[in-house]
């Protein structure tokens, strides 16, 4: 198997709670507080433990709850190489309205960064990665690393062989899709993400893999994948398009697919699988996901059955 190295520079200490109903005004008084991990890249490296492979987890920390952060972690078996952030690790917070089933999210934004942190953590970033690894960057940026970062991180990574598997939004997102130079090997995003890239609706999934095409026709990528919800996730390179199913399961919470999936879709092709097989894999990691509640990642038990249940098909 391949080492898989996750970054996350804008990580969270994440608590999760659920109130009988969600007003201003009134105290609300929720229920005792679940505390977990947090942000895409930990997401991804929790996950990949949770399906029974291995990664280490680049994380940038600080303060009190830089320090919670790391044992969060810690209790849940995941290698860290931490990384000194310029300021306190930020809080999120999720409340589920019990009334409505709804769920509402809070997230604080991150310390500000400045060119010599950046300058440090992409030669961090490139000292860690062995030769012919994964490197996965998922999640927001904090305030003050450049748009560009993806595309930094894989010029410095240029000599070591190491794919990148980028899933990004934003402005981050509109510099990769328009970059001329140092693509990451994978990127990824969601269905409404590729709509604002495309300036058009993608109604269906064959509009979605059009779409994902043209990106890499203009070398955004060597693959592009755009998630389409419950209709799954779609697949371009310059050679095949693929759609893979997502599975028909109940719905508790949306939050932590996207991550379930990127780490699904990763271990798989660290060991060594296909495209097809790692799209089947990582769907079925998201379809996993939300079959549980608040911030918590798939099962493995659930990701390995469901798998049957997302069928691939060439578009």
């Amino acid at each position: 198997m391949h080492d898989i190295l996750t970054v996350t520079l804008n990580p969270a200490v994440d608590l999760s709670t659920s109130v009988d109903h969600v007003e201003a005004g009134p105290k609300l008084r929720c229920d005792r507080p679940m505390t977990d991990p947090g942000g895409g890249g930990i997401n991804v490296s929790r996950a990949i433990g949770i399906l029974g492979g291995q990664s280490r987890a680049m994380v940038a920390v600080g303060g009190a709850t830089g320090d919670m952060l790391l044992g969060l972690l810690a209790n849940e078996g995941i290698s860290t190489l931490p990384f000194d952030s310029p300021g306190a690790t930020r809080q999120s917070l999720a409340v589920t309205d019990r009334g409505t089933g709804q769920q509402y999210r809070f997230v604080m934004p991150g310390p500000d960064w400045d060119q010599a942190q950046l300058n440090s953590v992409l030669k961090a970033i490139a000292d860690a990665v062995p030769q012919g690894g994964y490197v996965v960057l998922s999640g927001s940026q904090p305030p003050g690393i450049p748009p560009e970062f993806a595309s930094l991180v894989c010029t410095a990574l240029s000599a070591t062989g190491a794919r990148v598997i980028v899933d990004t939004s934003g402005d981050a997102l509109h510099h990769l899709a328009e970059a001329k130079t140092a693509p990451p090997f994978i990127l990824r995003m969601d269905g409404e993400e590729a709509e604002g890239l495309a300036k058009r609706p993608l109604p269906t999934r064959e509009d979605s893999a059009e779409f994902a095409a043209s990106l890499v026709a203009k070398g955004a990528a060597e693959a592009v994948i755009v998630a389409r919800g419950a209709d799954g996730s779609v697949l371009a390179t310059k050679d095949e398009r693929l759609h893979a199913m997502a599975a028909d399961v109940p719905v508790k919470s949306k939050v932590g697919a996207g991550d379930s999936f990127v780490g699904g879709f990763t271990l798989a092709l660290a060991q060594g699988c296909d495209y097809g097989t790692a799209l089947q894999r990582g769907a079925a990691s998201a379809s996993a996901a939300v079959m549980t509640d608040a911030t918590r990642l798939c099962t493995r038990e659930d990701a390995e059955r469901l798998v049957a249940e997302c069928p691939l098909t060439r578009l």
